[in-house]
This record gives C-alpha cells, sequence and structure tokens, in this order.
C-alpha cells in the first residue's frame, strides 16, 4: 500500500485503501500496522488533525481490528 509521509512525532506515514477500508501506518519505530474497517471520512480527518498523533490515538488505535504487517 501506497503510505504518504507525515509530519508527527509518533506517526511516519499513513496510506488508505478505499476498496477494504483499511488503514495503514508506519510508526516512527519502524512498525507497521493495518486497521480494518475503517471509514474513509476517518482517514480525511487523521490526515487534516494538526496533531495526527493525538487523533490516531483518540479515534483509531482502540476502535479498530488490527494486525502488525511489519
Amino acid at each position: 500500500m501506497l503510505r504518504q509521509s507525515v509530519a508527527s512525532t509518533n506517526l511516519q506515514s499513513v496510506g488508505y485503501d478505499e476498496g477494504t477500508r483499511t488503514l495503514e501506518v508506519q510508526f516512527v519505530n519502524g512498525r507497521v500496522y493495518q486497521y480494518y474497517g475503517v471509514p474513509e471520512n476517518m482517514h480525511t480527518q487523521l490526515m487534516q488533525a494538526p496533531s495526527k498523533g493525538q487523533f490516531f490515538n483518540a479515534y483509531i488505535r482502540n476502535s479498530y481490528p488490527f494486525y502488525r504487517v511489519g
């Protein structure tokens, strides 16, 4: 999945697949996780958030099933 670099102290890059509603996040430590069933508007809000790390922790981290892929 193609990811876009983001300005964040916690997240390095974020990608999204509309067809499967999968959000892929690479953290600054290099680990990559996929979060499933994430609505497109949640991805949009994440990318527009002033603090992407805070938004991710508040609305995504514990709200969607995930799997570590890297």
